[in-house]
């Protein structure tokens, strides 16, 4: 054995309670082993293996045996079954491996530069045998997982580690059954009224979830009752879907680039809440899933609520990037403001123009929807340009109103 396998195994013990302090100190969930001796002795049990068998393959390269990544994985089930978090689960991986690079690092220093053939040799064997026992590492966290959530949850965690990048998402994928995709449509249903969530609805969901293979989860309750609930609709590549696009188009920027299926997840899952929402949706590549979250959230809170209906669509960024725009200059925001206010007076002229300008302009089709005559409608047109000086169907009139119209129904005016 070469001098700096002799140094990592002379400090194998000393490193290994480095570890398990550092645990203790930056993970909050691993504070219990202050308290629980025998957690303690186990947790430096494992942490003594590791770096064993480090020493003892490393040298002639050799892989980690059938039964090794068998351990890991059993070492996986246990922090599982003690209820640890994905988020700790991941700092445990990050803390092991800066701690084993940082040893690794130490012994060569102690080397006072030898050694370089053999710091070559670990380093050729660290990073493999690394991703092999990470991997059966978190298959037997999910193991545990999926043996012990319900469908919904485990479907949650996936959404919550896609949005969050985290490496688990293949497992639990797998877990429960779904492919990931090359890019999701983040797709963000926001509730001013969130519904309770009950046993009828969690199976409503799962059901949709299942229908749809789209993983959901509940993003977090406001102060004022209302919630969001999240869902990624999984878009695979294929021939016909690169044909289908023009080049260097920009999906949240192109309506009609969304994906054909996306406005019957929109339907059913409305339908399911039961509740008027308010839709907002971003495409994005695996890599980007967070910002696309963001994008989809910021769309959903410009966007007006609306009833479950054969109607019922996604919001893009190509649909209120005014409102949003509007939403971040208070000058012209208060202007905007004021004209509803001229609005209010009525009779319905808020409601009207909303029609109008979501049948596009069309006076048969808006008097339908609003349930009136058309010179009623007529006569409602010519009150807003009477108390606003602005033609609502002139292109002043659309620019203005049609913002008005948005940002009052979408709550941004309480």
């Amino acid at each position: 054995m070469g001098s700096l396998f002799a140094e990592l195994a002379r400090q194998a013990s000393t490193n290994a309670r480095r570890e398990v302090e550092t645990y203790t100190r930056e993970i909050p969930e691993f504070g219990f082993l202050d308290k629980d001796s025998r957690a303690r002795a186990e947790t430096l049990e494992h942490s003594m293996w590791f770096r064993r068998r480090t020493v003892e393959l490393s040298p002639d390269n050799s892989e980690l045996t059938g039964g090794d990544l068998g351990y890991i994985a059993s070492m996986g089930e246990l922090r599982a079954g003690a209820g640890m978090s994905l988020g700790a689960r991941q700092r445990v991986l990050r803390v092991h491996t800066a701690l084993m690079l940082r040893e690794i690092n130490e012994a060569t220093e102690a080397q006072r530069g030898g050694g370089v053939d053999e710091l070559m040799r670990m380093m050729t064997w660290f990073a493999p045998q690394g991703e092999r026992g990470i991997a059966s590492y978190r298959q037997g966290f999910v193991r545990v997982l999926r043996r012990r959530m319900p469908y919904t949850e485990q479907v949650a965690l996936l959404a919550r580690s896609l949005l969050n990048g985290d490496p688990i998402s293949a497992e639990l994928a797998a877990a429960v059954g779904m492919e990931l995709p090359d890019r999701y449509a983040v797709t963000v249903f926001r509730i001013p009224d969130r519904p309770t969530i009950d046993r009828f609805l969690e199976n409503e969901i799962g059901a949709l979830v299942k229908s749809h293979r789209a993983p959901i989860m509940w993003g977090p309750e406001c102060g004022d009752g209302s919630g969001e609930l999240i869902t990624l609709l999984p878009l695979f590549s294929g021939p016909e879907a690169a044909g289908s696009a023009p080049p260097h188009a920009v999906p949240d920027l192109s309506p009609d680039l969304t994906p054909d299926h996306l406005p019957d997840l929109v339907r059913d899952f409305a339908q399911a809440l039961g509740r008027p929402c308010a839709v907002g949706t971003s495409v994005a590549p695996l890599p980007e899933l967070a910002d696309a979250l963001d994008r989809a959230r910021r769309i959903s809170r410009a966007a007006p609520p609306r009833r479950a209906s054969v109607r019922l669509r996604p919001h893009t960024l190509a649909d209120v990037f005014v409102e949003l725009a509007v939403g971040d200059v208070p000058l012209v925001d208060d202007w905007l403001r004021s004209l509803a206010r001229r609005l209010e007076t009525g009779p319905d002229l808020l409601t009207t123009l909303d029609a109008y300008y979501r049948h596009d302009m069309h006076r048969g089709a808006t008097a339908t929807s609003l349930n009136v005559h058309t010179r009623t409608l007529d006569y409602r047109l010519r009150r807003v340009r009477e108390l606003t000086g602005i033609d609502p169907g002139s292109t002043r009139g659309v620019r203005t109103f049609s913002a008005v119209v948005t940002r009052r129904l979408s709550g941004a005016w309480r």
